[in-house]
């Protein structure tokens, strides 16, 4: 089972899953070949959907085949590139640079973790590439996949254990 995210123009995209379209948003740096941290850009390639994450005080129990978990306020994810735990979940505070998965607005209240660059890890090539809920207006994101809220789940429900994403630059990019 595939998704596919494929840019359209600059950060704005389709996700394609299950026989319906959806919009998205991608990273402000585009989709590239050759990912790095803080690039902004979305991986090209195909990658398999690990798990994903929710926040119990936001959301009910999502549906899904792929393993899943509730987030507590301590959640982060290693973006430091020199750290050992380097694009691995960590509990904050944290003594590396580490991003936040408790926010407080809500792109995060809902995650698919993506398996970028995570079999092995390779320390600068990027970290903490997720699905996440898009904000208003499709934003750029800084290197993730995003939808609406309601299209994620709808997505999510359907999503089976090796369940896999493409994410693919513009048609002549």
């Amino acid at each position: 089972m595939i998704v596919r995210a494929t840019a359209q123009t600059g950060h704005r995209g389709v996700l394609n899953a299950f026989g319906q379209t959806f919009a998205c948003a991608l990273g402000a740096g585009g989709v590239v070949i050759d990912k790095h941290e803080g690039d902004r850009a979305s991986p090209a390639g195909r990658f398999p959907l690990r798990g994903a994450l929710y926040r119990a005080d936001r959301l009910e129990k999502p549906a899904t085949g792929l393993p899943l978990r509730a987030i507590a306020p301590a959640d982060g994810w290693c973006d430091s590139a020199g750290d050992a735990a380097y694009n691995r979940p960590v509990t904050l505070p944290y003594g590396a640079s580490a991003d936040n998965l408790w926010r407080a607005d809500n792109v995060y209240d809902l995650i698919v973790v993506i398996g970028y660059n995570d079999a092995p890890v390779r320390s600068g090539l990027g970290s903490a590439i997720f699905l996440h809920i898009a904000t208003d207006g499709y934003g750029p994101t800084e290197g993730c996949v995003a939808l609406a809220r309601d299209d994620l789940l709808a997505v999510l429900a359907r999503l089976e254990s090796g369940a896999e994403i493409e994410i693919r630059a513009a048609a002549g990019s």
